[in-house]
């Protein structure tokens, strides 16, 4: 189930991942529809204020989760879990939040491997300003083999914007100094619950042949 903070950070604490309200859920268990689609929706609202280099990114998820909300809306009782929801729609044969839900887990599986690059970076003590290769890395395994030519080459353009580790940081302090360790805390245990999420929806598109229809 999706996590609230525990308890509200101090104001020197406070992180943007700690100030979003919902956090990705359990992945332990079936993926509790509204809890996942909120934390997407968090995710997103952090996107925006990197910058316009995450703009396609941020625009193709706002449109994946609109989707999923309209199917879940259909009938909220029946499509609490993910899951179901999916599983639901192939009876009907159809591919509508089937689609979504795929492009809105990569777009997810890119950001994952992107603060992934960072936490790793970090912990080998390089603290490497210039992210672009990071985010070269992070769109190669996730996005670049699903886009054709024209969206490869939007996005070496604007990867050339990509921000740097100062400015990340001090957006994700809060545009605050001197909090490099709790930014990296924090974004450990985010990055955590997220990539557990993208995981069971991986092998759960896997398990049913969702994946490259």
């Amino acid at each position: 189930m999706a996590t609230k903070n525990d308890a509200a950070p101090s104001e020197k604490l406070k992180t943007a991942f700690t100030v979003l309200s919902i956090h990705f859920p359990d992945a332990g268990e079936k993926l509790k529809t509204v809890e996942f689609l909120k934390a997407s929706s968090g995710i997103v609202a952090l996107l925006e204020q990197f910058g316009k280099v995450f703009s396609p990114v941020v625009n193709d998820m706002n449109g994946n989760i609109k989707k999923l909300w309209k199917k879940h809306d259909e009938n909220d009782q029946l499509h609490q879990n993910l899951e179901d929801m999916i599983l639901n729609e192939q009876v009907e044969d159809k591919m509508y939040a089937t689609n979504a839900l795929l492009w809105l887990r990569r777009a997810l599986h890119f950001l994952s491997i992107f603060f992934q690059c960072i936490i790793m970076d970090s912990e080998c003590g390089r603290t490497s300003q210039d992210l672009t290769p990071f985010f070269k890395k992070a769109y190669s395994e996730t996005l670049e083999p699903h886009h054709g030519w024209l969206g490869t080459q939007l996005f070496n353009v604007m990867s050339r914007f990509a921000p740097s580790r100062g400015h990340l940081f001090y957006t994700l302090a809060l545009d605050t100094h001197d909090k490099e360790d709790q930014v990296l805390h924090d974004m450990r245990q985010y990055h955590q619950r997220m990539s557990a999420c993208i995981i069971r929806l991986s092998e759960f598109y896997a398990e049913h042949r969702l994946e490259n229809l």
